[in-house]
């Protein structure tokens, strides 16, 4: 392939088979455009495999270098995003194997599938701009994020691409070469895991809920001492009777 020309950006709407000619005449842009569309979902993809985010980096580089290379060998056969993933997941898989992180090599073709069913997770939640939902938000994508991460790693991925990257059961199957089958049992699975474990510190985080110690409890008791102290110097009368004077209320 020849050298990529500095070029006018393509049409953000360009589809991908235009795309890719762009890219075949030598047009930089066009590639820049390509890697900008799918960063997202390929890096997800690379990162569910390898669970960490430098090398997940490092793998989608290579994956794109090594797709760059081979366009021209493009066939069409598959969607280009397809054709991709699968080049990402390869070279994420090749980078478990140089490393000393991963003790066990990702075989998506093998290991056990367990059938089971769980609702779907509520998405879509509203946004704001208080501080403290956006803290709110912050710490529960880090909480999803990190359960995500302890799924086991042949249904991680397959999690990663039907419910974040809202891939069919078809294009998953042909990104990882496993059956349709096995996608529909592995993805029901990984519901299944992530639900229990995201119930768990639910429920570890409601014995704590509307706690009562620390800056509430100092804060409601001194609050209300000084307003009883405000009371009595303005000389709006006393607040707590004399025992006389409670005895005559009785009687």
């Amino acid at each position: 392939m020849h050298a990529l020309p500095v070029n006018t950006a393509p049409d953000r709407n360009m589809s991908d088979p235009e795309l890719l000619d762009r890219i075949l005449s030598g047009d930089k842009s066009a590639f820049e455009q390509l890697m900008r569309r799918y960063n997202r979902a390929l890096y997800r993809t690379a990162r569910s495999i390898l669970k960490d985010d430098t090398e997940a980096e490092d793998a989608l580089q290579d994956a794109y270098l090594l797709a760059y290379r081979g366009l021209g060998k493009f066939r069409g056969e598959s969607s280009l995003s397809t054709w991709l993933t699968r080049i990402v997941v390869n070279e994420s898989i090749a980078h478990s194997r140089k490393t000393a992180r991963t003790a066990k090599i990702i075989d998506f073709g093998t290991g056990l599938d367990e059938a089971a069913s769980a609702n779907q997770m509520p998405r879509n939640e509203p946004k704001t701009d208080q501080p403290d939902e956006i803290a709110m938000r912050a710490q529960m994508r880090k909480l999803i994020e990190k359960k995500i991460d302890d799924l086991p790693d042949t249904f991680r991925t397959v999690f990663m691409l039907r419910a974040l990257e809202e891939m069919t059961v078809e294009e998953t199957a042909a990104c990882l070469n496993i059956p349709e089958a096995t996608v529909r049992t592995r993805y029901f699975r990984a519901k299944g895991l992530l639900r229990e474990a995201l119930s768990r510190e639910i429920d570890y985080g409601l014995e704590d809920a509307f706690n009562f110690d620390g800056e509430r409890c100092d804060r409601i008791v001194k609050g209300t001492l000084q307003r009883l102290e405000e009371a009595e110097s303005a000389g709006t009368g006393t607040v707590i009777a004399s025992k006389d004077k409670a005895e005559q209320a009785r009687t």
